[in-house]
């Protein structure tokens, strides 16, 4: 056990270099936030005021994305539909990983190609008023890509996840574009993205009741926000006559 409470065994001669590799690679990928961080707060914050204004209609998020990016559909769709921490309860939202029907998505690919396998159930699954989120790290993923062709021909919005670079970016009505080129970090920022806007759509979104003594929590309403925007103009005006 070492000073930091890690269980830690004797290191190698090979040790050091593989130290040394783990370290660069932590490094590299916290540099990758740290961009993030300066490069993409704005689009962060459309995307989860478009979030929760797709909620508060009465409409659903749809998700897509390959490999990795399947994995970050299926984790966000969780989160909304169950809750991001337990500390913070509160009903649950409408969100579908368009990844994860095997009996769908292998019928279809291998009769029609796998290329079509998201635009597909866009199509099948999406209303006017929904929000597709597309997740590409090279943001030229051709499935993707169809998916959010579909999209935007069925008056879904959309909202892309990618790297540097690609196709993706261009087309979405928001894009959150990781400043990386490294697949590996992009999907590390990633993860910390969706995290950081399921926390802000879930504050936007919900309010606790101050009837209750145990808070619960539900969802505030276009005219109370704009209520409150009322009483604070007041506020300050009363502070400075």
């Amino acid at each position: 056990m070492n000073q930091n409470g890690n269980k830690t065994k004797t290191v190698s001669h090979r040790g050091a270099g593989y130290r040394k590799a783990a370290r660069q690679h932590l490094r590299e990928s916290a540099e990758t936030k740290l961009r993030v961080a300066d490069q993409c707060l704005d689009a962060m914050l459309a995307a989860a005021d478009l979030i929760a204004d797709t909620f508060r209609s009465g409409h659903k998020l749809l998700l897509c994305g390959n490999g990795g990016s399947a994995a970050d559909c299926q984790h966000m769709a969780t989160e909304f539909v169950s809750r991001l921490t337990q500390d913070f309860d509160r009903p649950g939202l409408p969100a579908i990983a368009l990844t994860t029907d095997t009996s769908f998505l292998t019928a279809f690919a291998n009769d029609s190609g796998y290329d079509g396998v998201f635009a597909r159930q866009v199509q099948a699954l999406g209303k006017p008023g929904d929000l597709l989120v597309a997740i590409s790290t090279s943001g030229n993923s051709s499935n993707v890509v169809r998916a959010v062709e579909v999209a935007q021909e069925a008056s879904i919005r959309t909202i892309a996840f990618t790297g540097r670079g690609g196709r993706l970016a261009d087309m979405v009505d928001i894009s959150i574009a990781v400043p990386s080129t490294n697949t590996n970090h992009i999907q590390e920022a990633h993860l910390a993205i969706e995290h950081a806007l399921c926390h802000l759509v879930e504050r936007i979104l919900f309010a606790a009741c101050v009837e209750s003594a145990r808070p619960q929590l539900r969802m505030v309403t276009p005219q109370e926000l704009s209520n409150r925007v009322a009483e604070k103009v007041r506020f300050r005006a009363r502070k400075l006559s």
